[in-house]
């Protein structure tokens, strides 16, 4: 027979396993955001500015 108290540990160890895994997605997905409009912003500032000779 199964222990309650193990059900409920699993349950908190799977849910936890969950979110961390979704907060490790979210803050890769942000980064990679950040870094395309970054790099995107480079690119315009480079066009917009006249080179010097």
């Amino acid at each position: 027979m199964e222990s309650p108290f193990l059900s409920v540990l699993a349950l908190v160890a799977v849910v936890l396993l969950v979110a961390v895994t979704g907060g490790i997605g979210y803050l890769t997905l942000a980064d990679w955001r950040d870094r395309r409009r970054r790099d995107e912003e480079k690119r315009e500032l480079k066009k917009s500015t006249p080179k010097r000779r």
